[in-house]
């Protein structure tokens, strides 16, 4: 299980290492074309949120961090189908790509 850190100080939100690479590709792009945008996700750390929502800014630090050291294998078709949400929504939701925990 991945890691994706947002800001430097909050909790990091657990993803399989396969759906993080994916999700790194989606948002790389979105933050090198300068575009901001919300991502939603159900914490899997039993805290008091039930759904939580970040607003993803080129300023705002992220960092990938992966269990295996070799890359998974990209399929497109996937990054597609995720920017064609995010850029149809403006908002990001993984509730569909992360597994339950």
């Amino acid at each position: 299980m991945g890691r994706l850190k947002y800001d430097g100080i909050s909790d990091p939100i657990v993803i399989e290492d396969e759906t993080l690479a994916h999700l790194k590709i989606v948002i790389a792009t979105k933050l090198r074309r300068q575009e901001s945008f919300m991502m939603t996700w159900m914490p899997r750390d039993g805290g008091a949120d039930q759904r939580a929502t970040v607003w993803i800014h080129p300023a705002i630090p992220l960092q990938f961090g992966f269990d295996e050291a070799r890359a998974p294998e990209i399929d497109p078709r996937r990054v597609s189908e995720l920017m064609k949400h995010l850029n149809a929504t403006g908002e990001l939701v993984l509730d569909h790509v992360l597994s339950p925990g």
